[in-house]
């Protein structure tokens, strides 16, 4: 049976996510806003939803459940629907260098007769 982890919205971006706009399409989550909360068992993420329905932590609105393969779902007041991880730019220090100025090392010299 396929396993899900679940990742847990945490308490200030969650009430931000509770109380925007419903939009559709695939959702963009950070994951400074999750925490890791466990792995539940389940054939589709329905099945896990039900299966912590009556657990000591149910899934609430903005939590996600990652399938094995890395696919994201995020639980909404309509269902779930497909999310994916919205990773910061990485700084790579070249962005306050200069260009290069000047003809490329690869040219060679004019012939001279």
């Amino acid at each position: 049976m396929p396993s899900y982890r679940i990742h847990r919205l945490k308490e200030n971006p969650r009430q931000s996510f509770r109380w925007g706009a419903h939009t559709a399409g695939v959702a963009s989550v950070k994951p400074k806003d999750y925490e890791p909360l466990g792995v539940v068992e389940a054939a589709h993420p329905y099945a896990a939803w039900s299966a912590l329905r009556e657990s000591d932590s149910p899934l609430e609105i903005g939590d996600l459940l990652e399938d094995e393969s890395g696919a994201l779902r995020i639980y909404k007041y309509v269902g779930f629907e497909e999310a994916r991880w919205v990773l910061p730019e990485v700084k790579t220090g070249f962005d306050s260098v200069p260009p290069a100025v000047g003809l490329p090392q690869c040219q060679s010299a004019p012939n001279s007769v």
